[in-house]
């Protein structure tokens, strides 16, 4: 049977984004299909209005009330389907990540256990290119399905067409804002082995004197679980988006000149080049814990900004950019934010 679209107007959007800010949207729909998806399309279409897609709002900073439609991707529906290289998982747009990596471990079924509780749905991984622990979504990514705004039509990705960086995708360059992601299709091969080689991970199993030729998707899962506990803070007890910067990447020169004045650096190489820990240039810099007004730096974690007194759009990025220039002027290093702000 068909679903009505119910359209809405005026709708509060602090409780739908992890930072918490206070904004309002012109309009809201919350959609639970492609006929729905179509529909509010058409009506944003009709009305000239810009759109806003939205997920598990943990990849946004609202800097003000959204002048057009909010469209709430609430699409469900996961499948796992075996063969005998592997098992392919297919989910929905609106489907939590990290629900979908614990069913996956749950099962004995691994690739993603890496990327265990990082927030948000399966729409958004791909545009961010979703990463943590030394994996990231394109080493198992298969294919998606998106809708073209402007027309209506559904058009499937294949890897390839994604155009996947480090923490960058096609859809943040010559496809943003044009299409919506329906759904996500991953291939989780069964030669599965752990990659524990990111060095946070290496440490934490090394001081549990963990076997690691003895470890399952699920141990590897829970040590991720464990370390992100220890270092980042639940959205539910102090708003955020998690990490706020992505670490930089510079040349391999510039690294080795930045390594002489601080041999402390915290890099990984990258390429050609090597990326910088941005949380260690952030904390170096004096940053970790501190507040302006309503807002501030984790105590803990230097790469999370939160917003524990209820602060605006505005106060957030006006912290965000102090540090990004704090950090071009002590180390010559530009940070780019990784949400996307709005409107």
């Amino acid at each position: 049977m068909r679903q009505q679209l119910r359209l809405e107007t005026n709708v509060d959007l602090q409780p739908l984004n992890t930072l918490a800010i206070a904004a309002r949207a012109a309009y809201f729909v919350r959609v639970e299909s492609l006929e729905q998806l179509r529909e509010a399309l058409a009506f944003a279409q009709e009305k000239k209005l810009p759109i806003l897609p939205l997920g598990g709002g943990s990849n946004i900073v609202l800097t003000g009330d959204y002048p057009g439609l909010v469209i709430h991707m609430a699409l469900r529906g996961v499948s796992l389907e075996k063969d005998s290289c592997g098992t392919r998982l297919c989910a929905a747009a609106g489907e939590n990540w990290h629900h979908l990596v614990m069913h996956t471990v749950k099962q004995g079924i691994g690739g993603l256990e890496n990327l265990a509780l990082i927030p948000g749905s399966m729409g958004a991984a791909p545009i961010q290119n979703i990463g943590a622990y030394g994996v990231e979504l394109r080493d198992t990514f298969e294919c998606l399905q998106a809708v073209h705004i402007a027309t209506g039509e559904l058009r499937e990705f294949p890897a390839a067409d994604c155009q996947f960086g480090y923490r960058d995708s096609v859809f943040k360059r010559a496809a943003r804002d044009r299409y919506i992601i329906t759904r996500v299709s991953l291939f989780l091969p069964n030669d599965w082995r752990p990659k524990l080689d990111y060095p946070a991970l290496e440490r934490h199993l090394a001081e549990r004197g963990v076997q690691t030729g003895e470890l399952r998707p699920a141990d590897v899962a829970r040590a991720v679980i464990e370390i992100r506990n220890s270092k980042l803070p639940s959205p539910d007890d102090i708003p955020n988006v998690g990490s706020f910067f992505k670490n930089p990447v510079v040349g391999a020169d510039f690294y080795q000149n930045l390594k002489k004045s601080y041999p402390d650096l915290v890099a990984f190489p990258s390429g050609d080049g090597w990326k910088l820990a941005a949380g260690w240039l952030i904390d170096r810099a004096g940053w970790r814990g501190v507040r302006r007004n309503s807002v501030g730096v984790h105590d803990r974690q230097a790469l999370v900004l939160v917003n524990p007194g209820g602060g605006c759009g505005a106060e957030v990025t006006s912290l965000a950019e102090e540090i990004a220039a704090d950090i071009r002027a002590k180390f010559g290093v530009d940070l780019e934010p990784e949400p996307r702000y709005y409107p």
